[in-house]
């Protein structure tokens, strides 16, 4: 008799990105190194580093459903276009109400949909 044993991992395609960190599919801003970004944290606890602003925020995920609620942002010192970005951001991740991970790449899908790469190194 013979037995065969599979090691089946979970799919990873839907599974969100918990305890990771995603940098904004964007190209940087003109006079800017900076590119947005979410650390996850494995309770769905997120720090966001945006084009000039940084600070909190919590995702909630059932399923294909996603929440995001902003926590208090720093007030760096930006340039009026760079604050405008990342309130506008703020507002298209507050706006997602479902998501898609299809490889290292998670889309927030709202009014404005948001792709992030998973940072993998």
């Amino acid at each position: 008799m013979c037995a065969v044993v599979l090691d089946i991992a979970p799919v990873r395609a839907q599974e969100f990105p918990f305890g990771l960190e995603m940098t904004l599919d964007v190209s940087r801003m003109p006079g800017s190194k900076r590119i947005p970004s979410l650390e996850i944290g494995d309770n769905g606890e997120v720090v966001l580093e945006l084009w000039c602003k940084g600070g909190k925020g919590q995702f909630s995920v059932a399923g294909n459903t996603i929440v995001f609620v902003p926590g208090a942002m720093e007030n760096r010192s930006c340039p009026p276009d760079r604050a405008q970005a990342d309130d506008d951001l703020i507002a298209a991740l507050s706006d997602a109400g479902t998501w898609r991970r299809q490889g290292d790449y998670v889309t927030l899908i709202g009014t404005k949909p948001l792709r992030f790469r998973i940072n993998t190194n």
